[in-house]
């Protein structure tokens, strides 16, 4: 297996995920930097955020590390960092961390996800987390060299409707298998789930829309008497 570079991640911690779709009041570097000290004031030890304007103001915000992503082109496909040049551009902004689509999926410019992981780490020396759809995905990513492997994109990228709960056997399947850290993450939306990724072994478990999207939990309050 390839060497691992050292997360900057302690054992069983909370990652906050401070991202906001461009129709959210909250959209922008400003609100984004906000949410983060809240995080950080609140002891969250890194926050994720997608976009080199969001993290070069997170960075200025707070002394956490952060795992970078940079969501360009298609949705449909491999979106989240899918070039190396997306991902120098939030390794640039202050990513300490980079993350990007670690699924078996064809990338845009045709190259290997072992081929962009070598090049972040020839040329940058930050570690890489793959986002990672399933079982097979995982084990792949880890031979093409990622430091961490996380389960982000367990059940967005099938044919089916989009689960409601998070993966936490693939969390546990993962981390049974593999050499390096995996980071339990997608639709985590309560203590307990957190709780049961960490148990299940999750190095740490990012935690996003429960936490940092208002319009996301006002709808499911309503939602509980609707």
């Amino acid at each position: 297996m390839p060497p691992v570079l050292p997360p900057p991640l302690p054992p069983r911690s909370l990652v906050v995920s401070c991202q906001a779709a461009a129709t959210s009041p909250l959209h922008g570097p400003g609100p984004m930097a906000m949410m983060a000290r809240a995080a950080e004031q609140a002891g969250a030890v890194a926050i994720r955020a997608n976009g080199p304007a969001d993290v070069a103001a997170i960075a200025e915000a707070v002394r956490l590390p952060i795992i970078g992503i940079n969501k360009t082109g298609d949705r449909a496909g491999v979106f989240i960092t899918p070039t190396v040049a997306a991902a120098a551009e939030v390794i640039r902004a202050g990513a300490t961390l980079v993350a990007l689509d670690g699924t078996l999926r064809p990338r845009p410019d045709g190259t290997t996800l072992a081929e962009q992981i070598a090049a972040i780490h020839d040329e940058y020396g930050v570690p890489v987390m793959a986002d990672v759809d399933g079982y097979e995905a995982g084990l792949a990513a880890r031979e093409a060299g990622a430091d961490l492997v996380a389960t982000t994109l367990s059940g967005y990228t099938g044919p089916g409707p989009v689960p409601a709960g998070p993966d936490v056997e693939l969390v546990a399947a993962l981390a049974a298998a593999l050499d390096c850290p995996v980071v339990a993450e997608g639709r985590y939306s309560t203590p307990e789930q957190f709780r049961a990724a960490l148990d299940a072994g999750a190095h740490a478990a990012v935690v996003g829309t429960a936490i940092t999207n208002p319009g996301a939990i006002v709808q499911r309050f309503l939602g509980a008497v609707a």
